[in-house]
């Protein structure tokens, strides 16, 4: 019996096919959030228009991790107030608090292969010393 279907991570494994996969999502990703800028701004980009309400603002890039792999998206600003596109999630709560503890275990001045055999033991491929953000935490005189 022949398979008609193939797993997306089956796909994405077999080479020069998984730079085409990235590259249509990549493509699609972009045009839905050019889509759903300019309905949000009332006209396209560089369109002059009474209509419009707002207009954009440069980009900023984001990782998009999928299956077929990462994918480089530049997600548009606007003037006033902020876009995120729908399909995307928000940073994620466990990378939030993952985030956390390794700048709280850096803070406290745990050796960089510690955490990095923390990171590993969770199950990730680790994090190099210049992963770790370090974020000084506020001290406030009393």
């Amino acid at each position: 019996m022949t398979k008609h279907t193939i797993a997306l991570d089956e796909l994405a494994e077999k080479g020069p096919d998984a730079d085409l996969l990235r590259q249509m999502i990549q493509f699609v990703a972009q045009r839905l959030m050019d889509l759903d800028v300019e309905t949000r701004c009332g006209a396209g980009y560089g369109i002059k228009s009474e209509e419009r309400s707002n207009s954009r603002n440069g980009y900023r890039d984001r990782l998009w991790q999928t299956r077929a792999g990462d994918v480089e998206l530049r997600i548009p600003k606007l003037r006033q107030g902020s876009y995120f596109p729908p399909f995307l999630e928000p940073r994620r709560t466990a990378e939030k608090a993952l985030a956390a503890v390794i700048q709280e275990a850096y803070v406290q001045g745990v050796s960089t292969r510690s955490v990095d055999e923390l990171v590993q033991a969770m199950g990730m491929s680790g994090i190099s010393k210049s992963q770790v953000v370090v974020v000084k935490p506020s001290r406030t005189v009393g």
